[in-house]
């Protein structure tokens, strides 16, 4: 095998090479990056200072917006400064470190909206035992389980990639570094790693995508055995899980259940679930759960009375 250390560094493209775009993108994913700050940062500290929600759904809800902004931190930031700067290249251990960063927490993520589906499964179907089942030691190691789940796939992700030969090419026809851009810079036959990558990744999406399509239909199809109150707060509850599944794993599925190939779009996918998703999930389930938004409004009424004083 040829040594890898050919390549001490990457070029990384971008979205584009018009430098007026660049600029519009700039301060867009400036605008992006802030709101998925905010938005995320107020649901942990909200869930963390209030003492209305204390269920294991604002647990898990806290777990994920922390989880959201790191994930959206592994590449919105260069992705801002590339725009801004017209730097767009990466050392060879950078490009590793973000590659780790992005599917430790993009995986850490998926494991953890199976969980918050199981949580609303114990709600929903077993409200009489859901305090025992989904008591707080229970929580802890399920979104332990998540993260390991995540660390897992990430490990297995830059180990097969870390050890191939970068001989010569170095441009990255993307924003960042990914398993299948890398992959078409390696100086060695691609086609067993590739369907590796495929079975570690896709895989991986594709069946926890399923699994989560069937227990939000036992879900609802036991919303008929609930009052009509009931029934219309699963529902809110329910939707804004559902929808936040669907805008992270359809991309996630079209992206790496395939074969190692790259296509124009795959750029504005990656966009979509490392920038938009992120920001969205935040604004999705505060603005669909009026006790998140009781819970801001206590929060921030508090923060204003007592600087006013």
């Amino acid at each position: 095998m040829e040594p890898r250390n050919n390549v001490t560094y990457f070029i990384l493209l971008g979205l584009t090479q018009n430098p007026k775009e660049q600029k519009v993108l700039f301060v867009m994913f400036l605008f992006f990056y802030v709101l998925t700050v905010v938005g995320n940062l107020l649901i942990v500290v909200t869930v963390a200072v209030s003492k209305t929600l204390n269920s294991p759904m604002y647990f898990f809800l806290a777990s994920l917006s922390f989880i959201d902004l790191v994930y959206s931190s592994s590449a919105s930031p260069r992705l801002i400064s590339d725009l801004f700067f017209g730097e767009n290249t990466i050392s060879f251990e950078s490009c590793m470190t973000q590659l780790f960063t992005e599917h430790f927490f993009g995986g850490s993520e998926i494991s953890l909206l199976l969980v918050m589906a199981y949580d609303r499964y114990v709600a929903i179907c077993k409200p009489l035992h859901y305090l025992i089942v989904m008591r707080k030691r229970v929580c802890v190691v399920l979104l332990l389980v998540s993260c390991v789940g995540g660390f897992l796939h990430s490990i297995v992700q830059v180990g097969t990639v870390y050890g191939l030969p970068f001989c010569g090419p170095n441009i990255i026809d993307h924003f960042m570094c990914d398993m299948f851009p890398l992959l078409k810079l390696v100086c060695t036959d691609t086609f067993v790693i590739g369907i590796l990558e495929v079975a570690n990744g896709g895989l991986m999406c594709t069946l926890l995508f399923l699994l989560l399509l069937v227990s939000y239909g036992v879900i609802l199809h036991s919303l008929k055995n609930l009052s009509q109150e009931g029934r219309r707060k699963a529902l809110q509850t329910c939707g804004s899980h559902i929808t936040v599944v669907v805008c992270f794993f359809v991309p996630c599925i079209f992206m790496y259940a395939r074969p190692a190939k790259t296509f124009p779009i795959d750029k504005s996918l990656s966009v979509f679930y490392t920038v938009i998703s992120p920001m969205l999930n935040p604004l999705i389930y505060s603005l669909r759960s009026s006790e998140i938004m009781n819970a801001i409004k206590k929060l921030w009424t508090k923060k204003v009375r007592s600087s006013s004083k």
